[in-house]
């Protein structure tokens, strides 16, 4: 309780992103500096946190939004070259021929596609890769980074190879001596226990997740449909259930059986093996397909500097299978070089940048840039470039337009993730105060007592939305959760499954994913409207979380 005050003090930043971004419908660019300076100031006057550390938050902010930029960068070099190319277009048509509607178009490749990106990936590069191909394939630009951000939230449980809760959860919570002792009463053992929560977010994470789809196609069709309507995205339920239930079954079951290293791979890939050739025969599928409105119709911020490819394109004369090869090559490298037992993974993090103790403080900095998906993007490109027998020229031009798609966003990026590293690492402080996250955790945990199964997964969220990190989230917050559990005398094994879904939830409206999503459809400056559009899947994400939370904590 003697936090309480300070809780307030804490949520200034986050109301401060959410009244500038969301309801004065500002831009990022003028919003994330402003909150970074009352981050700041907030972080001087009352945690009192040297200007050491403030100094150095920022630097590892910066480096932290370059490693984004890095990513962005090379996922919109490759589909530059795809649509230069031809490639985009035998893509296309290839779809078309899966089906026409544009519902299950995105379902598919933002779903599905992007699952399994954000399995092999993580670090946003589902959406970065799925939203400019949901462009390419003639989407407005503001309606594949929504798609692709809605469906990035059920996968990003456990993300790339486990991390998010490998590295997340595990770090929050292995070898504390309250988590020792909790598990020695139990008379079990860590790597037990933490299986425990693994099976946990896997059953409750595809019971909320499976309805995401269904949100995929509604929103779709409520924000850039012709009628604005609903009701014509809830029409393809059946379809939208299938591929629900084609992800989360398989990505159950292997997180039951196998561990977390691979539920979101599994998913992906098989979900796609099953649905894509029953989706070509029509299984579920609606008689009357659902169109966007005429690109006449668009209006204005719908479309970003991608550029388009018209529904009266001819048809490339390349192959499918040569169309897709640098989207499966995407997929292939970037599984082969997180696993732990081949030498890929050492090579790729072999050249390391590290600067322990910044300016003497408790902060580190270490980057490992051949290891970030970026290079596997470069890597492709050069591929590509060799198989399709491309011009120098054409590689050149590629590069040169992803720079200008890029201009604006590097200096809003470098605004919001030093922004959340100063929040975050205000911890470091001549108070006495915990940091502010944790501060606002303690001041939700007072007001909710026994109800908090309920908000749990908010935690989560806020994390995510603060640092732009499910793992960083669970870093944060699994101890906390797991301390709050044990006090109110619930499971604490569901209660940090609770959190791990929420901070999977809060992928869809974090703001360095977004920025990060819009950059990579070509927009800026429409971030507000965009985190407005995903209000609802995220109030649904929560909200059922934390009932099915306190239903299985009652049992």
């Amino acid at each position: 309780m003697k936090l309480l005050p300070y809780y307030f003090l804490a949520l200034a930043p986050i109301v401060t992103v959410f009244l500038l971004l969301v309801v004065a419908r500002r831009p990022a660019k003028i919003a994330m500096p402003i909150t970074y300076l009352v981050t700041i100031v907030i972080a001087l006057l009352i945690w009192k946190t040297p200007i050491s550390v403030i100094a150095a938050s920022t630097v590892e902010g910066l480096v932290t939004a370059a490693e984004i930029l890095y990513i962005v960068f090379g996922a919109i070099v490759l589909l530059k070259v795809l649509q230069q190319s031809g490639a985009i277009a035998s893509i296309r048509q290839g779809l078309l021929d899966v089906s026409p509607d544009k519902r299950i178009q995105a379902i598919i490749i933002a779903w599905l596609f992007g699952g399994f990106i954000e399995g092999a990936s993580g670090f946003g590069t589902s959406a970065a890769i799925g939203g400019p191909l949901l462009v390419a394939l003639g989407f407005p630009a503001l309606a594949a980074a929504m798609v692709a951000l809605i469906a990035n939230s059920t996968p990003v449980v456990f993300g790339a190879v486990g991390i998010a809760v490998l590295l997340g959860i595990n770090t929050g919570l292995e070898g504390t001596p309250v988590v020792e002792n909790y598990i020695t009463q139990l008379n079990t053992t860590y790597a037990e226990y933490f299986e425990r929560i693994v099976i946990n977010a896997g059953i409750l994470n595809s019971i909320v997740g499976t309805l995401i789809p269904l949100f995929v196609a509604a929103c779709l069709t409520r924000y850039f449909g012709q009628r604005r309507s609903w009701k014509e995205g809830l029409k393809v339920w059946p379809f939208a259930l299938f591929a629900g239930f084609a992800f989360t079954i398989p990505s159950t079951l292997t997180a039951i059986f196998l561990g977390p290293e691979f539920p979101s791979l599994a998913g992906g890939l098989l979900g796609l093996a099953i649905v894509v050739p029953l989706t070509r025969k029509g299984f579920l599928t609606p008689k009357q397909a659902w169109e966007l409105p005429p690109r006449e119709a668009w209006e204005d911020g719908w479309m970003g500097n991608l550029g388009n490819v018209s529904n009266n394109d001819p048809v490339s004369e390349m192959s499918l299978w040569k169309a897709w090869t640098p989207y499966v090559l995407v997929g292939l490298f970037l599984v082969l070089s997180r696993l732990p037992f081949l030498p890929f993974k050492e090579w790729l993090r072999s050249l390391r940048f590290s600067f322990p103790t910044l300016w003497g403080t408790e902060i580190n900095i270490n980057s490992q840039p051949l290891y970030l998906p970026g290079t596997i993007f470069f890597l492709v490109v050069m591929v590509t470039y060799v198989i399709y027998r491309m011009k120098t020229q054409t590689l050149k031009q590629a590069t040169l337009n992803a720079v200008s798609t890029l201009t604006g966003t590097a200096f809003v990026l470098a605004a919001a993730v030093p922004m959340a590293r100063v929040f975050i690492n205000s911890g470091f402080n001549d108070s006495g105060l915990p940091s502010m996250p944790l501060t606002l955790a303690d001041g939700v945990s007072t007001l909710a007592g026994q109800s908090w199964p309920l908000f749990a997964p908010m935690i989560g969220a806020m994390g995510s939305f603060i640092s732009g990190s499910a793992t960083v989230s669970n870093m944060m917050f699994s101890l906390f959760q797991f301390g709050v559990a044990t006090d109110i005398g619930v499971s604490a094994a569901v209660i940090v499954a609770l959190q791990a879904m929420g901070g999977a939830a809060g992928n869809m409206i974090c703001v360095t994913n977004v920025v990060a999503a819009l950059a990579a459809v070509g927009l800026s400056g429409c971030e507000g409207s965009l985190i407005n559009r995903m209000l609802l899947p995220l109030g649904y994400y929560l909200m059922a979380a934390g009932i099915l939370g306190l239903i299985v904590t009652s049992l």
